[in-house]
């Protein structure tokens, strides 16, 4: 069986699309150009998904939106990789391109204490047992080797500019409940490599950056991004009856975050707040517009260009892992 089934060039300023077989019964989807982060691309991805939610293909039983892909599992026994390739070519023709797109949107709002303790613990507990030599290990954080990663004066630069942008959710994956965000602001693009080899311990709550995302761990789990604070629980797998989380993950597909910055006490506070019910998150329900998020990245293409230059030479100075 051929790994790529067909390659098709969409009109209208759609991105590309690649089919991959994934067995006998997924075809894996990819939008985009291979190796790059694209929003646009993340977009269409969840129009198509909402498209085949709404008007499901005959025979496919579950679809799984990724970062650039869409993972969708079909039954062998009601139709064939083909048919299926042919009914989501004409899902893509009739999605409209993602400049004309307004797609439904939450805004959360969290707190976040940057290098907090059990940021801390779990890096010291790495140190001890796994790599005493990490090179992403400076003063026993990760929080100042990703400010020189990515070639900031002090972590104070990179505080301000996690705080200064909104945070997409572009898909929630690899454990559940686990975000993926990338930042609306273009000129606010954060990277870090991962932890080589991974941490056996991350506490639930923890904000970590890997790549070019961001992501809270829903729970205690091993990980391997660069650690850089913590926030509210966000996941309320185990049913706590006292908790107020959402049903049974905070969140939705294409939801947008802003973090704000607390003391670690006040953080500690809120989260005694949430275990015993009394928590209320902070989500407004709306809509975005694309076409809105193009003109503002359009209008501030020079300085992405000129960050992008200053984060590649500040790569190329700092050991990765």
């Amino acid at each position: 069986m051929a790994a790529i089934i067909e390659r098709s060039e969409l009109p209208e300023d759609r991105p590309t699309v690649t089919y991959r077989s994934a067995g006998d019964r997924y075809v894996l989807v990819e939008y985009g150009a291979e190796a790059t982060v694209d929003l646009c691309a993340n977009f269409f991805v969840h129009a198509v998904a909402r498209r085949i939610a709404a008007c499901p293909i005959p025979g496919v039983a579950e679809t799984a939106p990724g970062l650039r892909s869409l993972l969708v599992r079909f039954s062998p026994r009601q139709t064939s990789q083909s048919a299926v390739v042919e009914a989501l070519e004409a899902v893509h023709h009739e999605v409209p391109p993602p400049s004309s797109l307004t797609v439904p949107s939450r805004r959360i709002v969290l707190p976040i204490a940057f290098d907090d303790s059990t940021s801390r613990e779990a890096i010291h507990r790495y140190l001890i047992t796994v790599r005493p030599d990490a090179p992403n290990v400076v003063n026993g954080n990760n929080v100042d080797y990703v400010a020189r990663y990515n070639g900031f004066a002090d972590r104070e630069a990179l505080y301000s500019t996690i705080l200064r942008t909104e945070w997409w959710n572009a898909f929630t994956g690899f454990y559940p409940g686990l975000p993926s965000l990338l930042p609306m602001d273009p000129r606010c693009k954060v990277a870090a490599p991962k932890y080589n080899p991974a941490r056996t311990w991350t506490a639930e709550g923890a904000v970590g950056l890997g790549g070019p995302c961001i992501v809270i761990h829903p729970l205690e789990t091993p990980g391997s991004y660069q650690l850089l604070g913590r926030t509210l629980p966000i996941t309320d797998l185990f049913r706590n009856e006292r908790s107020r989380l959402l049903d049974p993950v905070l969140f939705l597909f294409g939801d947008r975050v802003r973090f704000e910055r607390v003391e670690e006490s006040e953080l500690i506070e809120l989260r005694r707040q949430v275990f015993e019910g009394t928590y209320e998150y902070r989500i407004e329900v709306g809509q975005y517009s694309i076409a809105e998020h193009l003109a503002e990245v359009s209008r501030v293409s020079d300085e992405v260009r000129s960050r992008h230059l200053e984060l590649t030479a500040a790569m190329r100075e700092v050991k990765v892992p």
